[in-house]
């Protein structure tokens, strides 16, 4: 499980920083804050909130999305090995994609809910951050994809609902850093733009060696070796 819950959470922060998403990060906190840059600045709280809201939006949506692969899976536990070999080969897929290496059509597309006018208060930018849960992105999608393939795999629906829940936190921690210091991030982005390149490739990497541990269902075998190492203490509370 500790396996699964790291690369969830890497996943997660790497769809914070997929090419979809990280450009686009100043206009989300403009737009639910209704606010300048210069005027979050002198207003970090409020653009906290509302992040905060917005957090809990596309949260919700994620660990829906994990509680249904995990009950899809569970379906399917007689026929465990064979789910993790299907999902292991999704999972390459999805890696493949992210390499540039195979660039489907219907993968390409974008599936959005558009919000002409943000609802007002807080409340409004929890609606926006739920629809940015239901949104596919081409960048997003393998990622958030691979991870739900992973959580149907599991043995439990809390384990999938765990991950997905690990997987909207590393997207949540840096998006609520960038609503307290948007005038540091623009600094940080400026400098991080020609690295903008490696993130799919990198997410593309991970995702295919987890398939390959998954078809050769080694993945189990990984997590015990690691657990076998966590000193007693700690495996208690795991």
């Amino acid at each position: 499980m500790a396996v699964g819950v790291a690369v969830a959470f890497a996943a997660g922060l790497l769809s914070f920083l997929s090419p979809c998403v990280l450009p686009l990060i100043p206009s989300y906190v403009g737009y639910l804050t209704g606010m300048t840059v210069e005027e979050v600045e002198r207003r970090r709280g409020t653009a906290l909130l509302h992040a905060l809201w917005f957090v809990a939006g596309f949260s919700l949506v994620f660990v829906l999305l994990g509680a249904g692969a995990s009950a899809v899976g569970g379906l399917l536990r007689s026929s465990q090995v064979w789910l993790g070999r299907i999902g292991g080969v999704l999972l390459i897929l999805f890696g493949i994609y992210l390499l540039g290496v195979l660039r489907p059509g219907f993968l390409m597309r974008e599936w959005r809910i558009e919000l002409a006018h943000k609802p007002l208060g807080y409340f409004g930018s929890g609606v926006v951050g739920f629809t940015f849960g239901a949104a596919w992105t081409p960048c997003i999608g393998p990622i958030l994809g691979g991870i739900l393939t992973l959580a149907a795999t599991q043995a439990g629906l809390g384990r999938g609902v765990a991950l997905l829940a690990v997987y909207a936190l590393g997207l949540a921690i840096p998006f609520l850093l960038t609503a307290l210091a948007l005038d540091r991030f623009l600094v940080w982005f400026q400098r991080f733009r020609p690295y903008i390149v490696w993130v799919d490739r990198i997410a593309g990497a991970m995702l295919i060696v987890l398939g390959i541990l998954l078809v050769t269902d080694s993945f189990t075998l990984l997590a015990g070796y690691l657990r076998s190492l966590t000193p007693q203490f700690l495996r208690e509370r795991l």
